[in-house]
């Protein structure tokens, strides 16, 4: 029973991980790719 709870901690863990590197590259990714579709494109940053 102990080992079942601690593969669970494990996957847990590294959804949580994975899920948290994802967003702190994308959102700054996003941000940058915006400003240079305005700046190269002339496209609004909104759209």
């Amino acid at each position: 029973m102990n080992i079942l709870i601690l593969i669970i901690a494990v996957v847990g863990g590294a959804a949580g991980l994975l899920s948290t590197i994802y967003l702190t590259v994308s959102l700054p990714a996003i941000i940058i790719w915006k400003i240079y579709r305005k700046i190269h494109l002339g496209i609004p940053i909104t759209k």
